[in-house]
């Protein structure tokens, strides 16, 4: 039941669901690139990020000092099924403007 309130209460928010989004369409993002698209400072995003995770949606690769995020994978049919939804929705999520290099 925890994991469920979890995941619905992760919805309640368009920032989140517009970033859902962009992580869906893009397939792997560092949080620069999601901050540099969204115009949003880091830690908002990051905040955002975490939610979406504890969520069952996201998975976290640090490589030094960057954070990308992707889609888990496998997704449980109940999280792939709210993400099918979401792609029906009239979303103005950003495009993606790379925010960092991996020098």
């Amino acid at each position: 039941m925890d994991i469920f309130l979890k995941t619905m209460g992760s919805l309640n928010d368009e920032t989140r669901v517009k970033i859902l989004n962009f992580v869906d369409t893009n397939s792997e993002v560092c949080v620069c690139d999601i901050e540099n698209s969204f115009e949003m400072i880091q830690s908002r995003i990051s905040r955002h990020l975490k939610i979406l995770k504890e969520a069952g949606f996201l998975k976290v690769k640090r490589e030094s000092r960057w954070a990308y995020y992707s889609i888990r994978s496998p997704l449980d049919e109940f999280r792939s099924s709210i993400l099918r939804e979401i792609n029906h929705l009239d979303l103005k999520t950003p495009k993606l403007k790379k925010g960092c290099t991996n020098e």
